[in-house]
């Protein structure tokens, strides 16, 4: 079975490094460096560089999902629209 994390090569302040992410954070981390119109390196040197802890990794999984769950959180919250499916064969006694 393949794994859902993939190590990727990125170059942070000059120095190449490697980080292993699954494919829906890297591809989070692709749209935020596109909103703030960031390099990939520019925004992950931003992360390394405010990382109190843990490995670059997962700083950048917290960062990822810190930015989602704020953005999340700005929109009107919305009702999930619930469907009720009425079993016609069912025949109470």
């Amino acid at each position: 079975m393949k794994s859902p994390v993939v190590k990727r090569s990125i170059v942070v302040a000059g120095h190449k490094t490697s980080v292993s992410l699954e494919e829906a954070f890297w591809n989070g981390m692709k749209e935020i460096s596109g909103v703030r119109d960031m390099t990939l390196s520019e925004l992950v040197g931003e992360i390394d560089g405010n990382r109190q802890q843990g490995n670059l990794s997962s700083a950048i999984r917290l960062f990822v999902l810190d930015y989602f769950r704020s953005r999340a959180m700005q929109q009107p919250q919305q009702q999930p629209a619930v469907e009720t499916k009425v079993d016609s064969s069912i025949v109470a006694h």
